[in-house]
């Protein structure tokens, strides 16, 4: 294909799959069930953050996770005390345990009652340019506190070359528009633009059969390799096309 004709296909595969359908087989349905905007980012900050094996599993463990801070995740982050974690006993989601949750828990209650809430926390790391300085930033910023060692692997870091896949998904969902009733678009500092793609090997192996990516390893590098891709098709909503890259290699086959 020429270059306008692989923007044309994918054009059309990200429309058709950026719709409501969409919502019933992917982890954002979680963060779907609620209308408060703080319920909504930390639902979808801690179910992205478990964003990786079977996509069943990870929308089982998010509403286990939903159940542990009963249903009201801004409430539950705020107000909740030491010992109303330790119910938290036994949970796991592959290498993501109790210990990981009640750090997390720990460090979101220090972002919203003492830095603004994770939407502040991001615009007052953002640059004018991609997110990669600011994921690591946020990185530091959330793992300031006294933390397991071993908790750390959970959130990437871009700078330290990981594509940062799950952290990416998450900005995605809170910055792109939700007019296509996917996606929130609750953070309006941010853009669109600033956005990468959430690299995965459904993402990652359809790029490379496309051309867009040559590099075989789903790194940093790649995702700035794809990046560029991405953004010569469309500069202001690249990352759109994620739906097209994952839909043609999810439920396609491609």
């Amino acid at each position: 294909m020429t270059r306008l004709e692989l923007t044309e296909f994918l054009e059309e595969k990200a429309q058709h799959y950026e719709s409501p359908k969409f919502i019933s087989t992917d982890p954002i349905q979680i963060p779907h069930e609620f209308s408060l905007k703080e319920d909504i980012e930390i639902s979808a900050f801690l179910v992205a953050s478990i964003a990786w094996g079977n996509r069943t599993s990870i929308i089982n463990t998010g509403k286990k996770m939903m159940a542990l801070m009963e249903h009201s995740p801004a409430d539950f982050i705020r107000n909740h005390k030491a010992s109303d974690l330790a119910h938290f006993d036994g949970f796991v989601h592959r290498t993501f345990n109790a210990e990981d949750f009640r750090y997390f828990m720990r460090a979101l209650q220090y972002i919203y009652n003492t830095q603004g809430g994770l939407e502040e926390v991001f615009n007052q790391a953002a640059g004018k340019g991609n997110m990669q300085q600011t994921i690591h930033d946020f990185k530091a910023l959330f793992f300031s506190l006294p933390h397991p060692t071993r908790t750390q692997k959970h959130v990437s870091d871009p700078l330290k070359g990981s594509a940062a896949k799950r952290i990416n998904m998450f900005l995605r969902w809170m910055v792109r528009s939700s007019d296509k009733g996917v996606d929130f678009g609750l953070w309006t500092k941010l853009q669109p633009s600033q956005l990468s793609c959430p690299l995965d090997v459904h993402t990652g192996n359809i790029a490379r059969k496309l051309k867009l990516l040559k590099r075989s390893q789903n790194d940093a590098k790649a995702l700035l390799e794809l990046d560029k891709s991405l953004r010569k098709m469309d500069s202001i909503d690249p990352v759109k096309f994620d739906f097209a890259l994952f839909g043609l290699g999810a439920f396609e086959s491609f």
